[in-house]
């Protein structure tokens, strides 16, 4: 409890863009934020007060940013399990609790919990050897999807792979390294959706709508709120698969499922995130409540917000920084941006720019979408490359 304010304070784990933007959701509810953060120069570092620098898998460092707070949660989801358990062992209030963590740390466990459950799933199994995708292929065929078991993350962790001999110059070099590896059947694709929702330690649960996310090489480029062209039943299917996973797995906080939807309208899970999520991002100007303000809420036990949307329609477009970087700096693509697009909700982390890199993303709202994505899109290719992409110029 901070002490002049008389109200909570939690602490995150990890110092990125997603604990920067719960702060912003933290001052508008007068709570404070307490950030576990690598150095001084990451996204929520430059903005809280409340900072501990320190390394998430080190167990002092925990504990000096679970002193004193409400509730512990997550930036990311790379805590060591067993850290995690010492600290509830210790009186800590681990929001999601490692026994619900562990399923979006490792996508085996996962994987094996779902089908427990009956959820649908891809065809997988583990990887100990190339006999192994070898022996799943002549069953599932080829191609075959090689995954990380644990940390991967935008496209990083999995490989294609087409024929033994990929698997035979793949498999090997990986677990040398020490990767631990799974294979799964390659999903015929239609479109990818995602589930956003809140769940509290007392068991109240808000869902968002069904999203679509658009993927290029494996990083998320656009959300779309609602996803086009979902009925409205295959819509409620897929939240109400979510919200049975969450209660399934305990999770409290925010749950994102992340799916594949397959040509015959059927949906199979594909990853799960147990934390404010990029396919969140359009409720912070598209939805009643956003999703950093909805995660403090379930963390802390407070009743849940609306998930209604302001408007029947939102896009959120990633900035990814451009390559090559751009000679004129974030100031002024901001300016010509937000003077061209005026209704752009723009929301920058405060990051270095590199290629590729996440440093920001734009939401527009209104009634409809092929125009909201491309006024979303030219806005955030602007942030990123100082260019207009439809020849539009400022001068």
């Amino acid at each position: 409890m901070e002490k002049r304010t008389g109200l909570p304070v939690v602490a995150m784990v990890g110092g990125g863009q997603l604990a920067r933007m719960t702060h912003q959701a933290a001052i508008a509810l007068g709570q404070s934020l307490r950030v576990l953060a690598v150095g001084p120069d990451e996204p929520a570092a430059l903005v809280s007060p409340d900072i501990v620098l320190g390394d998430h898998r080190d167990l002092d460092a925990l504990r000096r940013v679970a002193a004193g707070a409400e509730a512990l949660t997550f930036d990311h989801e790379h805590v060591p399990g067993e850290l995690l358990e010492t600290l509830v062992a210790e009186g800590v209030a681990v929001h999601p609790g490692p026994d619900a963590l562990r399923h979006a740390q490792d996508k085996l466990v996962m994987r094996r919990r779902l089908a427990e459950l009956g959820e649908p799933v891809p065809p997988f199994a583990p990887v100990e050897g190339t006999s192994d995708v070898e022996a799943f292929a002549a069953e599932h065929g080829w191609p075959v999807v090689l995954k990380a078991v644990r940390g991967g993350y935008d496209g990083r962790g999995v490989w294609m792979l087409d024929s033994l001999e990929e698997a035979a110059a793949t498999v090997p070099e990986l677990l040398d390294a020490g990767t631990p590896l799974m294979v799964e059947q390659k999903v015929a694709l239609r479109r990818e959706l995602a589930v956003l929702l809140a769940r509290s330690p007392y068991g109240q649960a808000a869902v968002y709508p069904t999203v679509e996310t658009v993927q290029v090489d494996g990083i998320c480029t656009e959300v779309l709120a609602p996803a086009p062209g979902l009925s409205d039943d295959a819509g409620e299917a897929a939240e109400e698969l979510a919200l049975r996973i969450a209660a399934a797995l305990g999770v409290v906080g925010l749950l994102a499922v992340e799916l594949f939807e397959t040509p015959d309208g059927r949906v199979v899970v594909n990853e799960l995130a147990m934390r404010p999520h990029n396919s969140g991002h359009w409720s912070m100007d598209g939805a009643v409540t956003g999703q950093f303000e909805q995660h403090l809420r379930a963390v802390l036990d407070y009743p849940l917000g609306s998930t209604s949307t302001l408007r029947p329609a939102c896009v959120m477009a990633n900035v990814l920084g451009g390559d090559p970087v751009p000679a004129t700096g974030p100031d002024e693509r901001l300016h010509h941006t937000l003077a061209r697009f005026p209704e752009a909700r723009v929301h920058l982390y405060g990051k270095a720019e590199r290629p590729g890199r996440k440093i920001g993303h734009v939401n527009i709202t209104g009634d409809d979408m092929d125009d909201l994505r491309r006024r979303a899109r030219l806005a955030a290719d602007h942030l990123a490359t100082g260019v207009w992409t439809d020849g539009w110029s400022v001068h």
